[in-house]
């Protein structure tokens, strides 16, 4: 679906937020136990930090190899279906987080039913995420891309926002059944929500084979992977940071990320059709940079915090600008596997920077996680650099030959 009646910008905005809630009860069901089980993993059942990393990073991994089968699933049943089944998954994390509490006197088992709930949330993740976006896409028309994928992500950091500090706070209070449950009560209630969505048309025409979609996106995935080891190095280890210089307030750093990240998806994501994806993304992974590396010579959890912003200010933008860039390359029939096959390198991003991040706290120290990951998102930068100049050196010849 290319394009919509007109509507306004009002009118448009609810009915992608009417699809775009169930990303939130998915990532919601991600940020409650993201503060609470490295810890957990690591003082309660006595495994290093590098495994510690490795369990919060197994969600990535399953989300990464599911990612590209969501977005052919959502391009040949609908989006509709693919959010159910995600939206079950994820309230089966909740269940296997459960069973690893009761069985926290075996650590192995413990252990093992908690990947296992990671796994499931992580293949949740990748059917609503991207079941979400295309849902919204394709009521709104492909034109307003940009917004849906914008709006999409402030569903997910919003989720991230709350999620992170009230995780801690239900584990306080209740334990780990606070929030475990909580889970299985958003998974229960999304998936009645959903139900009474009406679904969508899925697109008819010739479908490339994945080969032929990876070859047109792999560039903008790429910087789009290298520019999220900023956001996981924050989500996984910002509480082992805050531990290890005996300050209070990791999750509130966590809510600072998404407060800058949501701030800007609100007020500049406008920007990316007048300026266009890639300065957006020059200007983003610049930001992003910048706060990395305050965080690494962070003196004071006032200057953490003010880093974190500034790191979920930069990587705010990202996402869409690149988004609205590597859809265009295919035609509406195929940009469900082109979401999911863009969406696995942000995923592939989020899964090595947990045990990559381990193995450097365990040489140097914590502090080298953010200093790897600034210099990781200058990466992103130059690469993006070269795709615009690319870009430049592709329309002069064109105009050229004209």
């Amino acid at each position: 679906m290319s394009s919509t009646p007109a509507l306004s910008s009002a009118q448009l905005n609810k009915r992608i937020i009417s699809v775009v809630v169930f990303t939130f009860f998915c990532y919601l069901s991600i940020g409650l136990p993201l503060a609470v089980l490295p810890g957990y993993v690591h003082n309660q059942l006595g495994y290093s930090s590098f495994m510690a990393g490795l369990i919060i990073s197994l969600q990535y991994f399953a989300t990464l190899l599911s990612r590209p089968q969501s977005g052919r699933y959502a391009d040949l049943l609908g989006p509709k279906r693919v959010v159910l089944v995600g939206l079950v998954l994820c309230g089966a994390s909740g269940l296997f987080t459960l069973l690893a509490l009761f069985w926290q006197t075996m650590p192995l088992t413990s252990l093992i039913l908690l990947a296992a709930g990671r796994v499931v949330l992580g293949i949740g993740e990748s059917l609503t995420a991207t079941g979400s976006i295309l849902w919204g896409i394709n009521i709104v028309g492909t034109v307003q891309s940009a917004r849906v994928i914008s709006w999409n992500g402030v569903a997910t950091y919003l989720a991230m926002a709350i999620g992170a500090p009230l995780g801690v706070m239900l584990n306080a209070v209740f334990g780990i059944p606070g929030f475990a449950v909580l889970i299985m009560l958003m998974a229960v209630f999304g998936f009645w929500l959903a139900t009474k969505r009406p679904a969508v048309r899925v697109a008819v025409g010739q479908r490339i084979p994945f080969n032929k979609v990876f070859s047109r996106i792999w560039v903008y995935g790429l910087c789009l992977g290298l520019g999220t080891v900023g956001f996981g190095s924050i989500a996984t280890f910002i509480t082992l940071y805050f531990a290890s210089h005996n300050w209070n307030g990791a999750a509130f750093s966590l809510t600072l990320f998404s407060l800058g990240f949501i701030v800007m998806r609100l007020l500049f994501s406008s920007y990316i059709g007048r300026f266009g994806g890639i300065r957006v993304s020059l200007l983003s992974f610049a930001i992003e940079s910048v706060g990395l590396l305050l965080i690494w010579q962070g003196t004071s959890a006032l200057m953490v915090d003010a880093g974190a912003f500034l790191t979920g200010s930069g990587f705010s933008l990202v996402f869409p600008a690149l988004g609205v860039e590597a859809i265009k390359q295919v035609a509406p029939e195929n940009q469900g596997s082109a979401l999911g096959l863009y969406s696995a390198f942000l995923d592939f991003g989020l899964g090595i920077t947990g045990p990559v991040a381990g193995l450097l706290i365990g040489h140097w120290g914590v502090n080298s996680v953010y200093l790897g990951a600034a210099v990781v998102v200058f990466f992103a930068f130059a690469l993006t650099l070269r795709l615009q100049l690319t870009e430049r050196r592709r329309e002069a010849e064109k105009t050229g030959v004209a």
